[in-house]
């Protein structure tokens, strides 16, 4: 095979691309992956994990501020947010160099530049300098992946009204911010900036936050945030953002009320969710059929072009880095001939890191009416938990749903310190189609955040011991 043909070419190296290589080449294939920027995306780079080194350095500061409630004298803590700004790109930094040793280490080819389709077995990939080159290959992967999305009245300028990038990065801490979604990214960064001191204020246009959320876990998360001086305002929408002078001048309108406030603030975050990378990488030449800013594809997403396969935020499904992964695996498996289980769109666990952090999987309560179960639901707070009294914690609960004739376990919600290493319980429980009934007699240990799965299933049966 000559050195530019390949069995398999993706583009993209973020979770669900450089994924997709790595188990390519372990089934024996010979792959190459094409990347214009930094190797592990969007995600790894200026998503996922630089975020949470952010969130941590947060969190510390809360703690060293409140270090006399667990019976420690300090002195007084200041936010060094330079500092702070430079850890975060450090993790990065050193989570790339992690992926670039896996790509090395499977014997991956690194075709740097912008990928792009110019038949359905060629890709054409221009480097910096713009020369272009096109290499053959017998399966394509597309993983373009996403960037923030940009309401068409309010342009993001990467200055005083900015994107997730830039508020990773910016040269010093803004005293005052107003944050338009209250998404994950929203709200983790709304956390974020108000626990090192700056003024937030979030805008939901939907009824409540975290809107996908189930609803009593929004109604928590809205109350700790203004408990820990987070404005929030739902209902309501930015109309304009006046950039003429030193900050902004913010015109929100309360569409409940029907009137309007003007905020001052030095930057606005804009964090409407998510849009596609789908411009320029050949869809209309080849003739793959896209809709509404998403690749169509079956279920091991192959496209209508047979050598062609999409993955990630460019498809159906949720913008999350382990879905991306998942759908990897199972696209180049069945390209190299196994037979891989599908993917399980109602059991992706969603996690959101502020605090408290927030986990679920499955159907909400309201969601579980609607499509006609009668449903059992148990609610266990943290209040009640040994593990979270002792750790400071006490705020948040976990609620489960299950299905009143079979017992199964439609839905799992969680708000409370570190859930987000608990929700995978709930993940694996589902698959495994295990029923409340099974939940209650597994024993959980004591004492840990993780009993109030237990505690929760039994309070739906009424056997709950610790309510």
């Amino acid at each position: 095979m000559s050195a530019t043909k390949f069995d398999l070419i993706v583009i993209g190296s973020g979770p669900g691309g450089y994924v997709a290589a790595i188990r390519a080449s372990q089934l024996g294939l010979k792959v190459a992956v094409v990347e214009k920027a930094e190797v592990g995306g969007i995600c790894l780079n200026w998503g996922c994990i630089p975020t949470k080194a952010l969130l941590k350095s947060g969190q510390v500061f809360q703690y060293i501020n409140h270090a006399k409630d667990f019976g420690i004298n300090v002195g007084e803590a200041a936010a060094d947010f330079p500092a702070m700004v430079q850890r975060s790109r450090g993790v990065a930094a050193g989570m790339s160099k992690g992926v670039e040793f896996l790509i090395k280490k499977n014997k991956i080819e690194k075709l740097l530049g912008f990928g792009k389709l110019v038949g359905p077995k060629q890709v054409e990939v221009t480097d910096a300098e713009g020369k272009a080159t096109v290499y053959d290959a017998e399966h394509i992967v597309l993983a373009t992946g996403g960037r923030a999305k940009e309401l068409p009245h309010i342009k993001i300028d990467g200055e005083k009204v900015i994107g997730y990038r830039q508020a990773m990065t910016l040269p010093e801490q803004p005293k005052k911010m107003v944050v338009m979604g209250s998404g994950a990214i929203g709200v983790e960064f709304a956390y974020f900036y108000n626990s090192i001191g700056t003024e937030v204020t979030v805008v939901e246009y939907l009824p409540r936050i975290v809107p996908n959320e189930d609803a009593d876990v929004s109604k928590e998360l809205e109350r700790n945030f203004k408990k820990q001086g987070i404005k929030v305002m739902t209902n309501a929408a930015v109309q304009t953002v006046d950039t003429s002078g030193d900050g902004c001048k913010v015109v929100i309108k309360d569409n409940k009320k029907d009137k309007e406030t003007t905020i001052e603030c030095d930057v606005v975050l804009s964090a409407v969710g998510v849009e596609t990378n789908l411009e320029g990488i050949g869809l209309e030449e080849v003739g793959v059929a896209h809709d509404r800013g998403k690749v169509l594809i079956n279920d091991y997403y192959q496209t209508n072009i047979p050598s062609v396969y999409a993955i990630g935020d460019i498809v159906k499904g949720p913008a999350l880095a382990h879905v991306a992964s998942h759908e990897g695996i199972i696209c180049v498996e069945k390209i190299a001939g196994l037979t891989p289980e599908p993917m399980n769109y109602g059991n992706i666990p969603g996690c959101t890191y502020t605090v408290p952090e927030v986990a679920s999987v499955g159907m909400t309560e309201e969601m579980a009416k609607e499509a006609g179960y009668e449903v059992k639901v148990g609610k266990f707070p943290f209040s009640a938990s040994g593990k979270a009294s002792a750790a400071g914690h006490k705020e948040g609960f976990v609620k489960v749903i299950f299905d009143a004739k079979y017992g199964e376990w439609l839905g799992c919600h969680m708000i409370g310190s570190n859930v987000t290493e608990m929700i995978a319980e709930a993940v694996v429980g589902r698959k495994l189609e295990v029923t409340g009934h099974e939940i209650i007699t597994a024993v959980h240990p004591h004492p840990t955040l993780s009993e109030a799965v237990m505690e929760a299933a039994a309070q739906a049966y009424d056997e709950c011991i610790h309510l």
